[in-house]
């Protein structure tokens, strides 16, 4: 699955289960690890790990593969490893206090929206 793809799926599995403040950040020139990082969260325990396991299911439905899942047991931060994207649902604590967005360069959920029509205009081509 192309990346373009991939992110879209994400944004949309998240945003079918409510998840709130999605942000993605272009991490291709920081890491060579991986080329996205996908923030979202979530407001319970219960939320978060139904929105990761939401995006695990929407990509294996697609025909994608999920390297590794963490955190689940927990529920407040869950890391889903996607190879090319990491996605972070976290409550909003969590997220306040590790701040990955000023770690990793991002400017803020707004983002959101432009990556979401810029996939959906790749995949029209």
């Amino acid at each position: 699955m192309k990346l373009p793809q991939l992110e879209k799926l994400v944004i949309e599995a998240l945003e079918d289960i409510k998840g709130r403040d999605i942000e993605v950040i272009n991490t291709s020139r920081l890491t060579p690890l991986f080329d996205r990082m996908v923030i979202a969260c979530g407001d319970s325990n219960r939320q978060v790990r139904s929105l990761a396991g939401n995006v695990q299911d929407r990509v294996r439905a697609a025909g994608g593969g999920v390297l590794s899942c963490e955190g689940e047991e927990v529920g407040e931060w869950v890391l889903v490893d996607l190879g090319d994207i990491v996605v972070h649902v976290m409550q909003p604590a969590i997220r306040s206090y590790y701040n990955l967005e000023e770690l990793w360069g991002g400017k803020g959920p707004l983002r959101v929206r432009r990556a979401v029509a810029e996939a959906g205009s790749i995949g029209d081509e």
